[in-house]
């Protein structure tokens, strides 16, 4: 089992900062974000593989970036330029299988329970 904390999230205005973080307990090979905002469905955000590579939503490209800190196993969520529309719920997610490189953060078997971020205009 792996047991995901999320934190960092927050309220700001567009245009604004956030860093969202989840310490994991135990071994992962690939991890991720995706949100879920009100009445929408989820949205894969970002994913890290096992080797280091990182793919992002077409909706974040540029302005997001995932990292990990492998020696604390922490995955981080850099989030600049805000817009209103990021406003959701966002999960941290994690898997163990040597398949999830080629899989996305939506297909992960953890989950944690999630931060709210809310960016107003």
């Amino acid at each position: 089992q792996v047991q995901l904390v999320e934190s960092g999230g927050g309220s700001v205005q567009s245009g604004g900062s956030l860093r969202l973080s989840c310490a994991a307990s135990g071994y992962t090979s690939c991890m991720g974000w995706f949100r879920q905002a009100p009445g929408k469905g989820r949205e894969g955000v970002a994913v890290i593989t096992s080797r280091g590579s990182t793919r992002y939503a077409d909706s974040v490209k540029g302005r997001f970036t995932i990292s990990q800190d492998n020696a604390q196993n922490t995955l981080y969520l850099e989030m600049n330029s805000l817009k209103p529309e990021d406003t959701a719920m966002y999960y941290c997610t994690a898997d163990r299988a040597p398949t999830c490189d080629s899989r996305g953060t939506l297909s992960h078997v953890y989950r944690g329970q999630g931060t709210q971020v809310t960016v107003s205009s």
